[in-house]
């Protein structure tokens, strides 16, 4: 048996286990949607164990360089996590998620941003932080030029209704946010990090915390502090799907337990009984969170996504 057949199977048993408990899930009474249900949790298992597999690594190194087409800032943050500097890891994450990786032009839009002018002069977060005003300014003056110079640059898919004339005033917010507390260890302390806080308990504060940044709505924040858990850069995950201001995960906690992504159901109340599926999955809310999001878009079928 594969290992991808052994996760299905423990998937399915841990939801016929949730049904003996609970009553049968409206939304997979008939066998394709359950199979194509437990296809999608199964795939996003098997992308929070890749991040994993990624750590464990030997990166090269080319993987920092924003004049090749090999850069990768997710690859190149966890080369920074590896060597102890964190403060770069957590900037390589944040450009990872507010760029996104596009499905044709894939990095070009982040590397040639944190590229800045050349070596020595890379937006690097020490550059960044130092005068935010410079990146800003150094920004309207690229966004200029890119915009008739042929090279297809584009924001990655849960990005896809940003704009470089935002992005400026986005970056400064961040810069805000993280240097108000003095760094991510200041961060972290200040929104009760420390003996006796949960992995929860602090997801939930930094997630509250990041209203500060621009343009950062539930996606955005969730995805961003996600990683920096899968990461190791903090002890946190997510106790909650955060439900509230979602679409697509909404709407597939709707059709789950009513049928209907319509269905009148509050997210509060989905949110709760998410914590109940996923102790009888024996998954955590991220795997439920974006197994729903991708199987409410084809629930009868099976669909695998990639971004």
């Amino acid at each position: 048996m594969t290992k991808r057949n052994a996760l299905i199977k423990c998937l399915t048993m841990g939801m016929v286990a949730y049904e003996r408990k609970y009553g049968p899930l409206a939304g997979i009474q008939s066998p394709d949607r359950r199979d194509s249900l437990i296809a999608q949790l199964a795939d996003s298992v098997r992308r929070i164990e890749y991040v994993a597999k990624l750590r464990t690594l030997n990166i090269s190194q080319s993987r920092d360089d924003a004049d090749s087409h090999h850069f990768d800032p997710l690859l190149s943050a966890i080369r920074h996590v590896a060597v102890g500097n964190i403060n770069e890891a957590y900037w390589l994450v944040f450009l990872f998620v507010h760029f996104g990786r596009h499905r044709t032009a894939g990095w070009r839009l982040a590397r040639d941003v944190y590229a800045g002018t050349g070596a020595g002069k890379r937006w690097t977060w020490a550059n960044v932080s130092k005068n935010p005003g410079a990146f800003v300014k150094w920004l309207a003056a690229a966004r200029l030029r890119w915009a008739v110079d042929g090279v297809r640059r584009h924001f990655g898919n849960h990005r896809k209704y940003e704009s470089l004339k935002t992005t400026g005033a986005v970056i400064e917010s961040y810069v805000e946010w993280m240097e108000s507390s003095g760094g991510p260890l200041g961060l972290i302390a200040a929104n009760g990090g420390g003996p006796g806080a949960t992995p929860g308990l602090l997801f939930d504060a930094l997630y509250r915390s990041m209203d500060a940044v621009h343009r950062f709505g539930r996606t955005a924040k969730f995805d961003f502090l996600t990683m920096i858990g899968k990461l190791g850069l903090a002890d946190i995950s997510p106790s909650k799907a955060y439900l509230v201001g979602a679409t697509g995960p909404l709407k597939g906690s709707r059709l789950l337990f009513a049928n209907s992504p319509k269905a009148n159901l509050k997210a509060n109340d989905l949110e709760k009984r998410l914590v109940d599926l996923g102790a009888a999955l024996g998954v955590g809310q991220q795997v439920l969170e974006d197994g729903l999001c991708n199987w409410q878009k084809s629930p009868s079928s099976y669909r695998p996504f990639r971004g």
